[in-house]
């Protein structure tokens, strides 16, 4: 049925349905306690030495793949902000990486192929590799200075009771919780102004 073409004029007015005002209500209230329930699980000592990693990074590239890599790179722009250099991998004006720099990695199984390559060339090359991941005995993890496990169901455990939520939105959200607490956390240390922040903003958008 097409939603469209198939609803009542009512609904395409935008008229309110309670039942799916409290659906909307009941499930915002679901992820919200997700998210508190999960973050409250993320060891804040490997987070803390995340944070390390990037704090004394020569630069600092991400990736991750989907969802994730999304994620990461909304964290790359708040890095910048910052006055860190900060890479996107995959994109044409990354430049090599090398001994001194950081890859920051995000992927929730660990075994994702282009993200577990990118980290196994930066930790030949020298460079050292922050990951987030819901498994702490995956390749990727194994290729990690330091990694930050995020207790989430992965997107393939679709039976997962962790998680009522579909195909790692868990993880997803968890991980720009994280990424903002390690934002906030290194401007603390900064003590920079905001203007002084925002003087670094995008201005050709």
């Amino acid at each position: 049925m097409s939603v469209i073409t198939d609803a009542e004029p009512a609904a395409l007015a935008g008229t309110p349905d309670t039942a799916e005002a409290t659906s909307v209500t009941r499930n915002q209230l679901l992820v919200l306690d997700e998210i508190q329930r999960t973050a409250a699980r993320v060891d804040p000592n490997q987070v803390a030495a995340l944070a390390a990693e990037i704090r004394y990074g020569k630069r600092i590239f991400v990736t991750g793949a989907g969802r994730s890599g999304l994620v990461l790179k909304m964290a790359a722009m708040r890095l910048m902000h910052l006055g860190l250099a900060v890479h996107v991998v995959g994109e044409t004006t990354a430049p090599a990486i090398t001994a001194g720099d950081v890859l920051l990695a995000a992927s929730g199984s660990g075994t994702t192929s282009s993200v577990v390559k990118a980290a196994q060339t930066a930790a030949a090359q020298g460079a050292r590799v922050a990951v987030y991941t819901t498994n702490p005995g995956s390749p990727l993890a194994e290729a990690a200075s330091a990694v930050v496990v995020i207790p989430a169901a992965q997107k393939t455990d679709h039976g997962s009771a962790v998680s009522r939520q579909y195909s790692g939105s868990l993880f997803e959200q968890v991980l720009f919780t994280t990424t903002e607490a390690v934002f906030q956390s290194l401007w603390d240390e900064e003590a920079i102004a905001p203007e002084d922040l925002w003087l670094r903003h995008a201005n050709l958008e």
